[in-house]
């Protein structure tokens, strides 16, 4: 009886998260998209193409080690990704 009862808490937990993510979702779809833009903000397509090339020039021998490091370096922290 003790393994019912665990496997029917762990079914109940299972579902409570799966709620949850969808209740989460939903509001994310739902939430104004002005709520999550900032005029400020770069484009992140863009600072993710010059990345694309970056690495394609890094890859093909046009461009040094130091060079490729300081680029990435400032994509990436105007992406975030980096204090």
């Amino acid at each position: 009886m003790a393994r019912r009862g665990s496997q029917s808490f762990e079914k109940r937990r299972k579902e409570k998260l799966r709620l949850d993510r969808q209740a989460a979702k939903r509001e994310r779809r739902q939430a104004p998209r002005d709520e999550f833009t900032d005029d400020d903000a770069p484009d992140e397509m863009v600072l993710m193409e010059r990345f694309r090339v970056l690495s394609e020039r890094h890859d093909a021998g046009k461009m040094d080690d130091v060079a490729y490091q300081t680029e990435r370096r400032k994509i990436f922290e105007e992406l975030g990704l980096e204090p």
